[in-house]
């Protein structure tokens, strides 16, 4: 009975899958329950993986008895600050290797938020000099390993610290702080960032070996929830390494966190013993980090360029290691404040100028200078078991090419610019961040904002709060004034010059140029800045006498690449004249035979004020007060053939540029 109720079910389940079943004979199992036993193993695989991967990957950087380690065994960081959006592409590698070429072993970048996400919502890590990924990825095939700083807030004397600007179309806007429109923007910015870059840390083999919550935050304030909040959102998003922060001396423990490795900032032996003392304060256990030291300086405009002497950078180099510090050096190529993108600060307000050279070890134009040298030659004294006996060689200087001098060909006046572009209407003139037609809704971030109306008679147009922060004004197309942030009394006597034939009234505009966001809070007046206060242009209303102006035009000039071919496809161009008093853009061509094209600096000297674009790109601004003179120009902007050049003039033109072999940073 039993064998042939067996018989009759193997006969109906012939019967039912008479075609389709066949058996996989060296294990006597059907396919369909191959097929069920693969996917159960598969998820099982899939929720236990992590658990195998972290048993099986190596132990990463661990900070513990006074000592950072590395898979366990004892580890002497020794870094060079190289940003990736400060340097062409085409030159990360060569940074690179020039750091490794110092005896060092890790490289260290900020991420700049307001370049990735310059419009909200819009996430760009690709293209140009914003793909972090290939930046990774090279530091890992020249053998570095990477400390990452994603912000939000990095300073680095960059536009608004590197926060984007539309944070500031909010009115009631706090950045650093736990203000809840701030933290969700932060959360979404990490959402993408943080995905991206998980694959490239050490614990997945990667080369990115400690992440950086926030930025100094101990000399702006307290707030340990709004650091907890950052610390939360990078560890929800895929951060698995060493987390720590970097505060100067005194600002140590307002900026630390329990169980994140406080960090030091400093450029002498006196702010280092300090820093060293107050992270001992803050537990015995801490190993030494100075994660930020600072061989050279910045520059502003209307300032001196800034040095250090090999012998000073030497004796503080020597004391940190010496201390038992690891060591990261800022700047170790310093690069370029490309397009827009310098930062500012108080008490009086300036901004920092277009070359980030910083006297760094690395020039920006990629070569090694006697600070190189000397770094090498103190690794080697004080901590040589942390320094290959053998070095890889320095990377050969680049070629330089002294173009000549170039005749400007044709000029685009202001006006001519502006009949190009919709203006956007308001009854009163509002900073460019309220501009919200613009951007998806963020408002207008850089470049210069050109505010018009129109008056019928002369009087004191007055200002009734500063203007942000640079302005020319202009009758008629005419200037009649120039005035800065700094300058107390915002009044411009309007004479009334004789009215045009057939007009009745005269167009008056306000250019105002953003000259760059607060980088670092200051205090103005005795007064604390904060981040806020930056929204740029007319900030307040506008008086002419006692009657207050309205019916404002605005045009933002942001000189992205769309706009500048709109430019250069008008028909309004003259044939070049010397032009003065009034803004415009400047036109010639510069013809390239040999390939590939080389570096080159650009002399503007003659030239009063304004920006220069090669090919639709942005080098940066050019101020006839210095220090800097020449903009570097880095041959992969180049093409063989010809070349356009672009130069937006505020003031005065001249009748050529010149390009030189050789930079020129201090007048």
């Amino acid at each position: 009975m039993l064998q042939t109720e067996e018989k009759s079910q193997e006969e109906m389940w012939t019967r039912r899958r008479p075609k389709r079943t066949f058996v996989l004979h060296a294990y006597g199992l059907p396919l369909r329950r191959i097929v069920i036993c693969t996917l159960i193993v598969l998820g099982l695989w899939y929720v236990l993986r992590p658990y195998f991967r972290i048993k099986r990957s190596p132990l990463g950087l661990r900070a513990h008895d006074k000592t950072l380690y590395l898979d366990g065994e004892p580890f002497k960081l020794l870094s060079g600050e190289v940003h990736y959006f400060r340097v062409v592409p085409e030159y990360w590698k060569h940074s690179l290797l020039m750091v490794k070429a110092a005896g060092l072993n890790t490289v260290s970048t900020y991420v700049p938020w307001n370049l990735h996400e310059e419009i909200k919502g819009k996430f760009n890590f690709k293209d140009g000099l914003l793909d972090i990924v290939q930046y990774l990825q090279l530091a890992q095939e020249v053998g570095l390993y990477v400390v990452l700083r994603p912000g939000p807030y990095i300073c680095a004397e960059w536009e608004f610290g590197g926060m984007p600007s539309w944070l500031l179309n909010d009115p009631s806007m706090k950045v650093r702080s736990t203000y809840p429109p701030f933290l969700k923007a932060v959360d979404n910015y990490f959402s993408e960032l943080i995905p991206l870059v998980a694959g490239l840390q050490y614990s997945r083999g990667g080369p990115i070996i400690a992440f950086q919550i926030e930025n100094e935050y101990g000399a702006y304030e307290q707030d340990k929830k709004y650091l907890e909040a950052l610390k939360d959102s990078l560890l929800k998003y895929g951060v698995e390494e060493l987390m720590l922060t970097a505060d100067p001396a005194e600002h140590l423990e307002k900026g630390s966190l329990p169980g994140v490795l406080p960090t030091a900032t400093f450029n002498t032996i006196s702010r280092g013993d300090l820093a060293f003392k107050n992270i001992a304060a803050l537990s015995p256990e801490w190993p030494l980090v100075t994660m930020e030291f600072w061989p050279g300086w910045y520059d502003v405009w209307g300032s001196k360029h800034n040095t250090m002497k090999d012998e000073e950078m030497e004796a503080v180099l020597s004391f940190i290691l010496k201390s038992g510090s690891s060591v990261n050096f800022y700047m170790f190529h310093g690069g370029t404040n490309f397009g827009f993108m310098n930062g500012a600060y108080y008490p009086s307000y300036v901004a920092t100028v277009t070359s980030y050279d910083y006297d760094a070890p690395v020039n920006e134009q990629g070569e090694a200078n006697t600070k190189f040298t000397k770094i090498i030659e103190t690794l080697f004294k004080n901590v040589p078991e942390s320094v290959s006996s053998t070095l890889p060689p320095i990377p050969p200087a680049r070629p330089v090419e002294k173009y000549g001098t170039l005749e400007i060909e044709k000029y685009l006046l202001l006006d001519d610019m502006v009949k190009r572009m919709k203006a956007i209407y308001g009854i009163e003139a509002v900073p460019m961040e309220f501009l919200g037609q613009v951007n998806n809704g963020g408002g207008q971030g850089y470049g210069f904002i050109l505010y018009r109306t129109e008056i019928t008679k002369g009087g004191k147009l007055k200002f009734s709060d500063t203007v942000r922060d640079r302005a020319v004004v202009l009758l008629n197309g005419t200037e009649i004034a120039t005035f800065n942030l700094n300058k107390k009394d915002m009044v411009v006597a309007i004479k009334g010059p004789n009215k045009p034939q057939n007009k009745t009234t005269y167009v008056l505009d306000v250019l105002v140029e953003n000259m760059g966001r607060l980088n670092s809070m200051g205090y103005y007046n005795g007064t604390k800045v904060p981040f806020e206060s930056q929204r740029k242009g007319i900030t307040s209303t506008v008086y002419l006498d006692k009657a207050v102006l309205i019916d404002w035009d605005h045009y933002p000039l942001e000189f992205r690449k769309p706009f500048l071919t709109s430019m250069l496809s008008s028909g309004d161009w003259s044939p070049y004249k010397d032009v003065v008093g009034t803004p415009g853009m400047f036109y010639t061509r510069l013809t390239v035979t040999k390939h590939p094209p080389c570096d080159t600096f650009i002399d503007m000297k003659g030239w009063k004020k304004g920006v220069v674009f090669v090919n639709g790109f942005n080098l940066g601004r050019y101020w006839e007060i210095g220090p800097q003179r020449t903009l570097y120009l880095p041959g992969p902007l180049l093409r063989t053939g010809n070349n356009e050049i672009l130069i937006f003039e505020l003031h005065g033109s001249k009748p050529t540029i010149t390009f030189k072999d050789k930079p020129q940073l201090d007048l």
